[in-house]
Formats: C-alpha cells, structure tokens, sequence
C-alpha cells in the first residue's frame, strides 16, 4: 500500500504542470496553456522512460499543443512541433491544417503548391494514421482536389482558391425557389 501510494504521488506531482496546463486551455488562456505543454514536453525530453510510462499524458500535452499553436495561427510553430510530436497526438493532421492555411495565404503561385503538396502529403500520413476520423478524410479530398486544380490554372490569386473547388456553371443562373 505504502508503495502504490507513493506511486500515484509521483504521478501527480508529474502530471501537475499538465493539468495546470489543461486548465489555462480550458479557460481560453492560449499563451499560457502553451507554455504549459512546453514545460511538460520538456520534462518528459529530460526523462524518456516517463514518454513510455506515461504515454497518454505525453500524447495528450503535444496534441492539445498543436491545436493551441494551431488556434494562435502560430502555424510554423505548429509545423515545427509536428515533426517532434508522437503519433498519438494526430501531428499529421495540425501540420496538414498549417500548411493547408500557409498555402491559402502563399503569394507565389510556386510556393502554394508547394505549401498544399505539404498538406496534401501530412494530410495523407494522418488518413494512414487513423483511417476512422472523417475531418481528416475530407481535409485530404478537400487539398487533393484543391492541389489539382491549382496546378491547373497555378496563377490564381489566394483569395479565389476556394472558388476552383466550384464546379463551373454553363447557361443562365437556376433560380431558387422561396416558399
């Protein structure tokens, strides 16, 4: 008894900078809720055999870490933390999200498609990752689709991206029905 009480001690005072953490994003306190994750990733970097005990919280800190960084549109950030993260934390799918953003923002035309072959890519790893999740499938049929039609008609300007997933209209306008 003596030993499994120390135990769970041990465990909360590990796990006590996570739930701080889990708390300031809950309340909407982004920075702080990063920061957070940042201690607790670093403590688990310090200690790899705590990634292997704890692997749910080691999973849940750099998820709920992407999708702060992701929320702040800190998305080379988010990018970066990705490439580090385990593959319980859905890292594919933020880095997909991030790059997909990157692309619709991307000036150059050659740097777009580069941006949305990145998120293509990512979005692809995520589908293999977890083949169940339909936001990750629509967002890889959503890039693919984009992704094609831009190497279409590559010079496009970012704010009519969307506008090349709309299949083109021939003849008049339908009219809508009211009533």
């Amino acid at each position: 008894m003596l030993l499994a009480g120390a135990a769970l001690l041990g465990y909360a005072r590990w796990t006590r900078g996570l739930e701080e953490a889990d708390a300031a994003l809950a309340a909407g306190r982004l920075e702080q809720a990063i920061a957070g994750y940042d201690r607790a990733e670093a403590r688990f970097e310090r200690t790899p055999a705590a990634k292997q005990l704890f692997r749910r919280e080691y999973a849940r800190a750099s998820r709920n870490r992407l999708w702060a960084l992701y929320q702040m549109k800190r998305y080379d950030d988010a990018i970066a933390a990705a490439e580090r993260a385990p593959a319980e934390a859905n890292p594919f799918f933020w880095s997909g999200c991030a790059c997909f953003i990157k692309a619709k923002v991307e000036e150059k035309p050659e740097a777009r498609i580069g941006w949305l072959a990145r998120a293509e890519e990512q979005f692809r790893k995520a589908v293999d990752t977890t083949p169940d999740d339909w936001d990750t499938k629509f967002n890889f049929e959503l890039t693919t689709r984009l992704l094609a039609e831009l190497r279409k008609q590559p010079k496009t300007p970012p704010t009519q991206l969307m506008q090349l997933l709309r299949p083109p209209t021939t003849g008049s306008k339908v009219q809508r029905r009211v009533g």
